[in-house]
């Protein structure tokens, strides 16, 4: 899971696709047996890393991007 140093959201992002990205530009998210996020871009899944996140999401809430880290699971929760 993922949250925003900012507004605190989890999980909440939209992708920025480069202008010169030629696919269609769609996207889909689940969560997988290990609770991981797997992102679907045009037919391509993959689990993402903090690096992928500060490079290619934004915040849907707040709008802020480079904002990205690891939520640790408390296990109060």
């Amino acid at each position: 899971m993922f949250i925003c140093k900012n507004c605190k959201s989890v999980d909440k992002f939209e992708l920025m696709f480069s202008p010169e990205y030629q696919g269609s530009k769609s996207f889909s998210l689940k969560y997988n047996a290990n609770n991981e996020i797997e992102i679907t871009v045009d037919g391509y899944t993959f689990v993402p890393d903090l690096m992928f996140m500060n490079q290619f999401a934004v915040c849907k809430y707040c709008g802020q991007i480079y904002m990205w880290d690891y939520k640790m699971e408390n296990k109060s929760d």
